[in-house]
């Protein structure tokens, strides 16, 4: 991985773990919960957005917002999964370039 897609790549962990702190770290759980939300960077107002228009934050009243905990779960294995496919795919063209390389 580049410098460059490694250093998008922290900052997109560190959005996520931002985003989603904010609200754990406040037990924002549900609407009774909910609390406002201004992201400090524009990284961390897309993820935002995207948790948003996946459901697992959800608007309250008066402009706050909770996070919906089993929404989160199924995101996370979601993403988990798609990170499994994506690691199995370079491990196999890893292995294709590397027995290419023996019988070349």
């Amino acid at each position: 991985m580049g410098g460059a897609s490694a250093g998008v790549a922290a900052a997109m962990a560190r959005a996520r773990r931002r985003v989603i702190s904010h609200f754990m770290s406040r037990n924002a759980v549900s609407p009774a919960n909910a609390v406002s939300f201004a992201p400090e960077r524009r990284m961390e107002q897309r993820f935002f957005d995207r948790l948003c228009d996946k459901g697992v934050i959800v608007a309250a009243a008066n402009g706050t917002w909770y996070l919906d905990a089993p929404k989160l779960d199924a995101y996370q294995q979601g993403r988990r999964k798609r990170m499994r496919i994506v690691l199995a795919g370079l491990v196999t063209a890893l292995a294709a370039g590397v027995g290419i390389g023996l019988l070349g």
